[in-house]
């Protein structure tokens, strides 16, 4: 099998591959039952995990790519439990620490698909560090990042997205702690894809899945979880058949961007959006999203119109940007020196002048 490159195909014979990126295979058609494992899956009742986990096997699938050829890599916490229920390789990792094992995995084997399934405990305090240099490096992994604001798994402390004020165990008179914004972390660490859904909303979630798989890089999705024990209702306001319409705003690349009938997200003040009555301002003025915008000052301003209290919350793809990415940047490399050099030697790298004996 050649390479896009003219190069020898990737490991893997048979499993759909073209030289360092993994394709699917036409010969084959898969089921959710092939993705489902044999674990009996174990969450509190009503926790949005289970809508997430049904989506996501109904999604592979479609992926048409072996189970062989999958690996889910998690952390600690509930969504962390992820690995267990799905008939793929996987791996359930040690806290905060997902993204710097998969960075290994996807960065020596390029045939693989790789997720990452964290939460917004593990993923963004002991995990952060990880997490913004595997996106700004553009490691070849999918990031799902359940957001319920809140430790669920150690029961019930503030978490880094909590909001100010919130009491908890560990907060017994209220957290002094300014949440993150996930999205807006994600844009600043340079990520060239950026999503949010949520997990009530089946049809969309699968859609921001099969756009976050399709992504030659490092994707970030940050999926709105129901906690039902710990946080019950932290999304609410979002869900609720009276007020979802008017607060969130759907991002589909090429068209306004419109809350309801009557308003719209418009250019405000030293680069960033409004949303406005769009009967006061002119439909001309409703901005047309543009998801593929190179400078991610655009993305980011979206990512602020969330604030305060769901007001207006744009759910969708906030970015999606190409460039190369590190596994394939690093093969390259590796290719190069091997051409040039010839392949290299252990025994002489051992003993080379950056050396020195301990005694």
């Amino acid at each position: 099998m050649a390479s896009e490159n003219g190069g020898p195909a990737a490991n893997g014979s048979g499993s759909g591959l073209t030289g360092l990126r993994l394709v699917p295979r036409a010969d084959t058609t898969y089921t959710m039952k092939d993705f489902k494992s044999d674990q009996e899956v174990r969450w509190c009742p009503g926790c949005g995990d289970y809508a997430i986990l049904a989506a996501f096997q109904s999604f592979l699938p479609l992926l048409g790519v072996p189970r062989e050829n999958i690996v889910i890599v998690s952390g600690i916490g509930c969504s962390s439990r992820f690995p267990y229920y799905l008939s793929t390789y996987g791996m359930h990792s040690i806290h905060g620490r997902a993204p710097a094992i998969a960075t290994g995995l996807a960065s020596s084997r390029p045939d693989l698909s790789v997720w990452v399934v964290t939460g917004d405990g593990d993923g963004l305090s002991i995990g952060g560090n990880h997490l913004i240099h595997a996106l700004r490096r553009n490691v070849n992994i999918n990031v799902l990042l359940f957001n319920n604001r809140i430790y669920g798994l150690t029961k019930g402390q503030y978490s880094p997205t909590s909001e100010a004020g919130k009491v908890t165990k560990s907060s017994p008179v209220g957290s002094l702690d300014h949440p993150f914004n996930p999205v807006s972390l994600a844009l600043g660490a340079e990520a060239g894809f950026v999503a949010r859904t949520i997990d009530s909303d089946r049809k969309h979630l699968t859609s921001v899945l099969r756009a976050a798989a399709d992504y030659p890089g490092a994707s970030f999705v940050e999926i709105y979880q129901n906690c039902p024990i710990f946080n019950d209702d932290a999304f609410a306001p979002l869900k609720s058949p009276a007020d979802r319409d008017v607060r969130l705003l759907r991002m589909e690349h090429g068209e306004p961007l419109r809350l309801g009938a009557d308003r719209g997200v418009v250019a405000g003040e030293f680069g960033g959006l409004e949303v406005v009555d769009t009967g006061t301002v002119g439909e001309d003025r409703v901005i047309r999203h543009d998801a593929h915008r190179e400078d991610p000052g655009y993305a980011f301003a979206l990512s602020r119109l969330d604030q305060p209290a769901f007001e207006h919350v744009p759910i969708g793809v906030f970015r999606d940007v190409r460039r190369p990415s590190y596994d394939e940047l690093l093969n390259r490399q590796i290719a190069e020196e091997r051409a040039e050099r010839g392949p290299g030697d252990l025994a002489d790298l051992l003993s080379g002048g950056d050396t020195w004996t301990v005694s």
